[in-house]
């Protein structure tokens, strides 16, 4: 079962990128990346520019309209992803504790739409 990882946290709650503590935090991502590829359960995973370079699009009444900006007004913002392919939702959590960012944000785990079936 392949299940998506949206990664969050607030603005400001990780280490600044230009500090000791950020480059020790990537070097923890590039191991957790490793880590799920070597265990062969990575199927996709990016990390994102932040929220304020994101353009929602919406279409009503037949218009176009977009905005800058991310799509909802919240706290957390959208910082990455991964899809895993992992047995089961058991599996799917053991992966979020070891992403790097969990201990001052959060990891949404959805599993994914297999649409295939539905063609």
């Amino acid at each position: 079962m392949q299940y998506m990882f949206l990664i969050a946290d607030e603005p400001g709650a990780g280490p600044a990128q230009d500090s000791p503590e950020f480059a020790a935090e990537m070097g923890e991502w590039f191991a957790f990346d490793q880590l799920v590829r070597d265990a062969g359960v990575y199927v996709a995973g990016e990390a994102l520019h932040p929220q304020e370079t994101a353009t929602t699009v919406r279409v009503r009444d037949g218009k176009t309209v977009t905005t800058d900006g991310p799509y909802a007004e919240t706290k957390e913002h959208l910082g990455g992803f991964y899809v895993l392919d992992v047995a089961d939702l058991d599996e799917a959590i053991s992966y979020a504790t070891k992403i790097p960012n969990i201990g001052y944000g959060s990891i949404e785990i959805r599993p994914v739409l297999d649409v295939s079936d539905m063609q």
